[in-house]
């Protein structure tokens, strides 16, 4: 998490100072404290507050905390999208975990600056207060992409009325406590799958752990691409891909490459020899072995990514396209 630290007073840009360092995080101060504690100042308010939202992970301001609640308000959209913002009295005595208490980390992130501190984070979420499962919290932490946020709010609505809650996982992970394996009306379900799920109501959780092995004709479009990967993808969830994989031979091909940008992911690439060395049984073909120098680019690249073929070859418009999952347990 890359935190951002705002402090208003001498005493506090001595606590701010304190917590950039145990936290690792920039901190800005009033010009006039800079130099005593090493810090960069600020110029205003509104443009440090408006430049760290779209930068930080999470934004800690040292001071009152109704500074803090006036400076983001312009800004505060969805608390799955905005970082944490968490509040600290200059004397470190209380902190106040103001926004995405969850899904952002302002709840651990309070605890963690009262613990050097030695003051109270004031948690006050209601499964937190509760000492109940937080889905939002457990699918963070597990990197898991929460596919229906109506679903999530009514999981927890419903553990505070005391209702169950099912759960099963494709990965063998097990039943989180206060959740059940048996019989429920809602549960949640841990699958890279989309799907009717095991239960009347079921919210997915996906791990982001699946990988796209892509081979294409040189040339060929963007949107080629993107078709043939959608229709690859039909059975998954696309949000939960966070890689690409291909033969050196297309590591600059415009249409991949844009492709990739487009969607966030990470190119990886390997040699015609890396591919060859990969283990496991996949699609052969002698075209492409005389073009490329292996017999198959889509599977290999995928499994050399370090994931286990789900979808084997599919063929689109001089497209390829095979979908591997790494194991999240």
């Amino acid at each position: 998490m890359t935190a951002a630290i705002i402090a208003f007073t001498r005493r506090g840009a001595a606590l701010g100072r304190t917590l950039a360092h145990s936290l690792e995080a920039t901190l800005h101060v009033p010009a006039r404290f800079a130099p005593e504690v090493g810090a960069e100042a600020y110029g205003s308010l509104e443009g440090w507050t408006a430049k760290a939202w779209t930068e930080a992970d999470a934004l800690i301001f040292v001071g009152a905390a109704g500074i803090a609640v006036r400076a983001i308000a312009p800004h505060v959209k969805d608390k799955f999208t905005d970082p944490a913002v968490v509040s600290v009295d200059e004397a470190g005595r209380f902190v106040i975990p103001l926004l995405s208490g969850h899904v952002g980390g302002a709840n651990e992130l309070a605890l963690n600056i009262a613990a050097l501190t030695g003051g109270q984070a004031a948690v006050s979420t209601a499964t937190d207060v509760n000492g109940l499962f937080a889905v939002d919290v457990w699918a963070r932490e597990r990197d898991m992409v929460i596919t229906d946020r109506v679903l999530a709010k009514e999981i927890s609505a419903a553990l505070l009325e005391g209702k169950p809650v099912g759960f099963v996982s494709d990965f063998g992970h097990p039943c989180p406590g206060g959740l059940t394996c048996g019989p429920a009306e809602l549960g949640l379900w841990v699958t890279y799958r989309r799907r009717e799920g095991p239960f009347p109501r079921t919210l997915r959780l996906a791990p982001r752990g699946l990988i796209l092995g892509i081979g294409c004709r040189k040339g060929t479009p963007e949107e080629t691409i993107r078709e043939a990967v959608e229709e690859a993808l039909s059975g998954y969830e696309p949000q939960a891909v966070v890689q690409a994989a291909t033969i050196d031979l297309k590591k600059e091909e415009p249409g991949l490459l844009a492709f990739c940008a487009a969607h966030n992911l990470p190119l990886a690439i390997y040699t015609a020899e890396e591919l060859a060395a990969a283990k496991g049984r996949f699609t052969r073909s002698a075209f492409v072995a005389h073009i490329t120098g292996v017999d198959n680019v889509c599977e290999r690249a995928a499994v050399c990514a370090g994931g286990t073929i789900l979808v084997p070859k599919q063929a689109k418009n001089g497209v390829t396209v095979a979908v591997a999952g790494r194991n999240m347990v």
